[in-house]
């Protein structure tokens, strides 16, 4: 199967909630992992559909075990693990869940129409639809947005009007307290505005700061200057500071919770970043397998990095790789190479495997059928001298020629194509880590 050509995963959404459907929802039209209506339909290899998000989403670290395969009791690898390489857009499914019929499930809204419509026109758009405040998560009317975030929030954010700094709504009072840009009037001699960080200065100096003696009360019936009651003062600043530490600690607090919120909204955008790099990596190759393309039966195939796409072959982590895609004409038959770089079947461990496939192309239902042409696979000597030839005619019996139903037919090729002992040493066949294999497919007759 074809990989599946990747929008912005920005743009991709879980499934539609069932509710939508006007009519009973049929199994054949439910994601296997949300459960809800499939929106952008993935049919993977073993059959079953899914969400394209929710697809993505499960094989973004690699392949997976299809769990609807296993409850189902029919789980068979490779045919059962979810590979995005091995997965195709289901656009017959897509075309059947758009024309179903479908309503608005909001509260209050009377809108119809069909599933197409619903998440091209209405579908978070509807003035009825409650969202959370991102700020005090109260549920509001999408129409009461703007007037709830400026008047109504209880978590909204304020900026002082004297020093400019920002708090939240609810620590106005607590704001008021510690401000040091507040302004204060002296009671003494009446002057206003004066900033508070600057009234300790202004009370000590003050000509008019005279107050009754701190023991009026038992009896004495003196008036102090504002020197005299210095100590008065530095006391009630003191209870003062008390209650700024106070309202720093929770300014603290708020503030803690904010740097949480702030690496929490990191976190989200390095995966949106990292689910990116992912599709601009599939584009690359895309646009590398468009590069290569030919159109007359004759394909040359680099592959660079030899020592370690063996070693990886090795290891079982890429047992094989396919080559771009390449045409015997514009409108021709669609075709490609498969190779095992430490063999398959009988040439496993002792051999490179090469095989050819017959892929699925546009104009198939203009060509004759079966696939008849002989077939010339070639590793090149990289001194032109000695190349290493196999060819082959089609067997038209076997399924592996016939007019492709899937992306592509099952392999058929050379096992024991060349000794991976003549890739040893000085090869003249491997040069600067990099081998050239050639395909050639004889036009006679088309």
């Amino acid at each position: 199967m074809a990989r599946i050509s990747l929008p912005s995963l920005d743009s991709s959404l879980p499934g539609i909630p069932q509710s939508v459907l006007a009519v009973s929802m049929e199994t054949k039209y439910q994601c296997q992992q949300c459960h809800q209506v499939l929106r952008k339909p993935v049919q993977a290899q073993c059959g079953h559909r899914f969400c394209f998000h929710c697809f993505k989403l499960l094989t973004s670290s690699g392949p997976k075990p299809c769990e609807a395969c296993r409850q189902e009791e029919i789980y068979e690898e490779p045919q059962s693990l979810l590979n995005s390489n091995e997965a195709f857009p289901d656009n017959a499914a897509g075309r059947e869940i758009a024309s179903l019929p479908a309503k608005c499930v909001n509260e209050g809204c009377s809108w119809t129409g069909c599933v197409k419509e619903y998440e091209a026109q209405h579908e978070g758009k509807c003035e009825y639809e409650r969202v959370p405040c991102e700020a005090c998560r109260v549920l509001i009317l999408c129409s009461e947005k703007d007037r709830h975030n400026e008047r109504e929030c209880e978590a909204r954010t304020l900026n002082c009007k004297y020093c400019k700094a920002s708090f939240n709504f609810k620590e106005i009072k607590a704001h008021d307290e510690i401000c040091q840009k507040y302004p204060m009037q002296c009671k003494a001699c009446g002057k206003k505005k004066i900033p508070r960080e600057k009234f300790l200065d202004h009370s000590r100096s003050c000509a008019n700061s005279k107050t009754a003696c701190p023991f009026s009360e038992v009896g004495c019936k003196a008036v102090v200057t504002a020197l005299e009651n210095i100590v008065c003062v530095l006391n009630r600043e003191v209870e003062r500071s008390s209650l700024t530490l106070e309202a720093f600690s929770r300014q603290h607090r708020l503030d803690q919770e904010k740097i949480e919120n702030l690496s929490n909204k990191v976190r989200q955008l390095e995966r949106t970043l990292t689910m990116r790099d992912l599709q601009l990596a599939e584009t690359d190759q895309t646009l590398r397998e468009l590069q290569f393309c030919t159109y007359d039966g004759v394909f040359v195939w680099k592959i660079a990095d030899f020592s370690r796409r063996r070693q990886d072959a090795v290891a079982g982590r890429t047992p094989a790789m396919f080559s771009p895609a390449f045409y015997s004409s514009k409108y021709g038959y669609k075709m490609c190479l498969r190779l095992y770089l430490n063999g398959d079947g009988t040439g496993r461990g002792t051999h490179l495997s090469l095989f050819f496939v017959v892929m699925r192309g546009k104009c198939d239902a203009l060509l004759k059928w079966p696939f008849s042409q002989k077939v010339t696979l070639m590793l090149l000597d990289q001194n032109n001298r000695e190349h290493i030839i196999d060819a082959f005619r089609p067997d038209i019996s076997s399924t592996s020629f016939q007019r492709p139903i899937s992306e592509m037919n099952i392999a058929s090729g050379c096992p024991l194509f060349c000794p991976l002992a003549k890739l040893a040493g000085k090869s003249s066949y491997l040069r600067d880590d990099t081998i050239f294999i050639k395909a050639i497919v004889d036009l006679t007759g088309l």
